[in-house]
């Protein structure tokens, strides 16, 4: 891992030494979906695409990563089963997967059952001051709802939540462990409210909600921005109304009111 706690595999290297999620696409194919059955699945990750952004000496690089989820076939499972203990198998096969996985990336989905794509930003690393500075900056900006909320559910987000959240996605960045690192490193307050626990929370709530609605509705697509930070021990609303046939917004707001993070959904029936 990095000094911060984040995954190496997708780091461009000094000076960009912070990272960012920015929000991110989710694409459901419902014609395979992935069962919680017992079965295995496989996953591959490619980066899409690297921009560098932002005047000379303070550029930022935005980098689209993708993954790609299927169901994995019997010869696969059968493979990583004759596979035990021996590498270079296992790596042949991997290449495989990866290859099957990649193959139909033109067409909507091939023969995967879940497309995610994550926005990640990596930023050079600044003083404390001008972390300071800029949190300042970011705290007299604030985005309200721009329609009333048709549900909503509020949560507190305790240090507890976050740590057994950043376990369970094998997710060690200090900026959701560490308050010393988020106030001298990062100029936040407190822990960040994890960007994806927000989504958790917002698909969730959501799913929840065309349950009770009783139309056989079910999420096809979700594209979600992450706009303002959220804090450990201060409140979080999770917020949803429809806007159309098969048409959602979702959003989640901080203590103040304003916009944290904000998403389109599309329905569709089973």
């Amino acid at each position: 891992m990095l000094p911060d706690g984040t995954n190496p595999d997708q780091s461009p290297g000094a000076p960009y030494t912070r990272r960012m999620w920015a929000g991110g696409h989710v694409l459901y194919n419902p014609a395979t979906p992935l069962l919680l059955d017992g079965s295995r699945g496989v996953c591959a990750e490619f980066i899409r695409s690297v921009q560098s952004k932002g005047k000379e000496g303070q550029e930022k690089l935005f980098v689209r990563i993708e993954r790609r989820l299927a169901r994995a076939s019997a010869d696969e499972v059968a493979e990583l089963a004759a596979a035990e203990g021996n590498e270079e198998v296992r790596n042949t096969l991997e290449h495989r997967v990866r290859q099957r996985l990649w193959r139909d990336q033109d067409s909507d989905f091939g023969p995967c059952s879940v497309i995610e794509t994550r926005n990640i930003v990596f930023l050079q690393p600044r003083s404390q001051e001008e972390a300071a500075a800029e949190a300042a900056k970011s705290a007299g900006k604030k985005l309200r709802p721009q329609r009333e909320a048709d549900w909503s559910h509020t949560v507190m987000p305790d240090p507890k939540l976050l740590f057994r959240f950043s376990a369970l996605t094998f997710n060690a960045h200090a900026i959701h462990l560490d308050p010393e690192y988020c106030r001298e490193v990062e100029g936040h307050k407190e822990r960040l409210f994890h960007g994806p626990l927000s989504f958790v929370f917002m698909i969730t709530l959501l799913q929840q909600e065309l349950k009770k609605q009783g139309r056989g509705e079910v999420i096809r697509e979700v594209e979600y921005r992450n706009l303002a930070p959220l804090y450990c021990n201060e409140e979080v609303k999770f917020c949803g109304a429809r806007t159309g046939d098969g048409k959602w917004e979702v959003w989640s707001e901080t203590p103040e009111g304003g916009v944290a993070v904000k998403g389109t959904v599309v329905t569709g029936t089973e």
